[in-house]
C-alpha cells in the first residue's frame, strides 16, 4: 500500500518543480530495465553511435539508474518546454540565412536545467533530511529518454526522442536520482500509432527503422559530434543546417499541442540566431565566434567546426555572392574549413553555369 505521506511529497516535488520552470514531472523506479540496456548494447554493437565513443566507454553505467549509483530507489524524471513560436522548416529555402536547431537559438540549455535540477535537490533535503540526491542532464551517463518514458512524462518516438502529449516534442530532459522510495507514476503508453511523419521528413535517412537512429547518418551528429569533413554523400543533404536538425521534431503531430506558453524563457531565441546570414557567419574568426556564442551550446563546437558547416551551406546556397567569403576560407589552417570552402567554391561555380551569370 502506498503511504500517503509519500504521496503527499510526490505533489509537493511536482509543485515545486512546476514552481522552478519545470513543465513536466514524474516518477520511475531506479530499478536498471535489462530490456532498455539490451538495446542499447546492440545499437552500440552495430556502431550507430559513430564517434561518441563516450557512449561505449560508459556502457556500464549508462545501463541503468542503480548501474551508476546502487543506492537510489527513485528517478524524478524532469522536463522543460523550448517550443518554439515560429516554424522551424520556414528557412529551409532561404539561401542566403542560416539553420540553427531550436534548442541552441537561446540560453545553453545545460546550464538553465541544471540550475533548476539543483534548486529541486536542495528543496527535497530540505524537506527530507536525510535523502540523498543526484542532479543530471545531458552530459552523464544517463538514459533520459527512456526514464521519462517509464515515469509517464511522455514516450519514445519513433524519430527516438521523448514525445510529450502537452509539449509536443520540445522539451529538454533532466533527472535526480534519489534515496528516497517515492511511490512511481504510471509509464506512458506510445502514441505514435502509424504515423511515419518523422521517418519520411529526415534528410539523410538516419531512421533504418522505427524507433531506431543510425547517428552517423543524422544532421544533428553530423554538424556537432563529428570532426572532420563531413562525407560527400550527406553534404547536400544538410542544406542551410548549419547546427543540428529539426525536421523529424518539427513534422510530428502532437506539436500542435504544444503551448508557447509553457515555454521557458531563457530558451527564447535570440534575434542574431533566429535567422543568420550566411555571410557574416563565413568572417567569424575565433574570438568573434567566441563573443557570437557565449552563453550558447553552439560555443563548443568550436569556430573551425562551426565555419565548416556554414560552408556547406553556403555551398548549397547556389548564391554567387557568398563566392569572396567562400574564397577567403579556401587557405584557412584548419583542413575540414579548406576543404569546406572547395567543395563549397565548386557547386557555386557549377550553379552560375547552370542558372547563367548573375547581372
Amino acid at each position: 500500500m502506498v503511504n500517503s505521506a509519500e504521496t503527499m511529497l510526490v505533489s509537493r516535488i511536482k509543485d515545486e518543480a512546476a514552481k522552478l520552470g519545470f513543465a513536466a514531472c514524474g516518477i520511475a523506479p531506479a530499478a536498471d530495465d535489462p530490456v532498455r540496456s539490451a538495446r542499447l548494447e546492440q545499437w552500440l554493437a552495430d556502431g550507430q553511435h559513430g564517434s561518441m565513443e563516450w557512449m561505449e566507454t560508459r556502457f556500464e553505467h549508462r545501463k541503468g539508474p542503480q548501474s551508476l549509483w546502487p543506492e537510489a530507489q527513485s528517478v524524478i524524471a524532469l522536463g522543460m518546454s523550448y517550443a518554439p513560436a515560429a516554424d522551424p522548416l520556414a528557412l529551409a529555402a532561404a539561401t542566403d540565412r542560416a539553420r540553427i536547431s531550436v534548442y541552441a537559438q537561446g540560453a545553453d540549455y545545460h546550464d538553465v536545467v541544471k540550475r533548476a535540477l539543483k534548486a529541486l535537490a536542495r528543496w527535497i533535503v530540505a524537506e527530507v533530511p536525510g535523502a540523498e540526491v543526484k542532479v543530471f542532464v545531458d552530459t552523464a551517463p544517463v538514459m533520459e529518454k527512456p526514464l521519462g518514458e517509464v515515469a509517464g512524462i511522455g514516450w519514445q518516438g519513433k524519430h527516438t526522442n521523448l514525445v510529450s502529449r502537452s509539449h509536443g516534442s520540445w522539451l529538454f530532459l533532466g533527472a535526480i536520482y534519489t534515496t528516497l522510495d517515492l511511490p512511481p507514476d504510471a509509464p506512458h503508453a506510445d502514441r505514435c500509432g502509424s504515423c511515419t511523419a518523422c521517418q519520411t521528413a529526415c534528410p539523410t535517412n538516419a531512421f533504418p527503422a522505427p524507433y531506431r537512429l543510425d547517428a552517423r547518418r543524422c544532421v544533428s551528429y553530423l554538424t556537432i559530434e563529428h570532426k572532420g569533413p563531413i562525407p560527400h554523400e550527406f553534404r547536400t543533404a544538410l542544406g542551410n543546417r548549419i547546427y543540428g536538425c529539426d525536421d523529424c521534431l518539427a513534422v510530428c503531430p502532437w506539436n500542435s499541442f504544444a503551448s508557447t506558453a509553457a515555454t521557458n524563457k531563457a530558451f527564447l531565441p535570440r534575434a542574431e540566431l533566429a535567422a543568420p546570414r550566411l555571410a557574416e557567419l563565413l568572417a567569424l574568426d575565433d574570438a568573434a565566434f567566441r563573443a557570437l556564442f557565449a552563453g550558447s551550446p553552439i560555443k563548443r563546437i568550436g569556430r573551425d567546426r562551426f565555419v565548416r558547416n556554414c560552408l556547406y551551406a553556403a555551398g548549397n546556397s547556389g548564391d554567387a555572392a557568398l563566392m569572396g567569403a567562400v574564397q577567403r576560407l579556401l587557405g584557412d589552417p584548419d583542413p575540414a574549413v579548406a576543404d569546406g570552402a572547395s567543395w563549397a567554391l565548386d557547386r557555386l561555380a557549377e550553379a552560375q553555369i547552370v542558372t547563367g551569370p548573375v547581372p
